[in-house]
């Protein structure tokens, strides 16, 4: 078969942006107007390829009837010395809004995340979920069953945090960037002193 390269394309960047939700097959026939054959059959072919090419460090998987790009198992080690050797480095103002927000919103969606800081917020739930700071607590209910993101025990652990009502009050007249700021203001310092110790 003559694949569809042009096709092929944009599924690599559909699949790219959509990040650790996934994409349903319907949307994807949606936004690339293909036919349901032609896009069964180019998404197969991709996976196929993905995973039998050896130079490829990602592949195409299907979770919850969504399809995604995963990094394979086979390098899992080298992907552990990195996020060992970052683990110690400040986390970022993107990664501090996020964490921030999912700690008063709980449990919340990526999407949420995102509508929230009016930008994409892929990268910074990465990073915090490799930092453990941040893990999967379910499915969120209706189309998609989105991944719903919360606040882990080793957070709890570096914010000095016994519970979450530590966390502290946000003032009611403030808006949601301001409770961003107020979390961060009280907690970058004490971030920074935690990792620094265990440095």
């Amino acid at each position: 078969m003559k694949w569809n390269l042009n096709l092929i394309s944009q599924l690599e960047s559909l699949l790219f942006i959509a990040g650790d939700e996934g994409i349903s097959f319907s949307k994807l026939c949606t936004f690339t107007q293909a036919s349901s054959t032609d896009l069964k059959e180019h998404l197969d072919h991709m996976q196929r390829a993905y995973k039998e090419d050896a130079s490829r460090g990602i592949e195409v998987v299907v979770l919850a009837n969504h399809y995604q790009f995963v990094t394979k198992r086979e390098n899992a080690e080298v992907i552990e010395r990195m996020i060992e050797t970052t683990q110690a480095t400040a986390l970022s103002q993107a990664a501090m809004e996020v964490l921030a927000i999912v700690a008063y919103k709980q449990p919340i969606t990526r999407v949420e995340i995102d509508e929230i800081r009016g930008v994409k917020s892929d990268s910074a739930v990465h990073t915090l979920v490799a930092r453990v700071l941040l893990k999967e607590v379910g499915r969120a209910e209706g189309t998609g069953r989105a991944i719903l993101y919360g606040t882990t025990p080793e957070f709890m652990q570096v914010f000095g945090l016994s519970s979450l009502e530590d966390l502290p009050p946000l003032p009611e007249h403030e808006s949601e960037e301001d409770d961003t700021d107020l979390f961060m203001s009280k907690f970058q310092e004490q971030f920074e002193l935690e990792t620094s110790e265990k440095g």
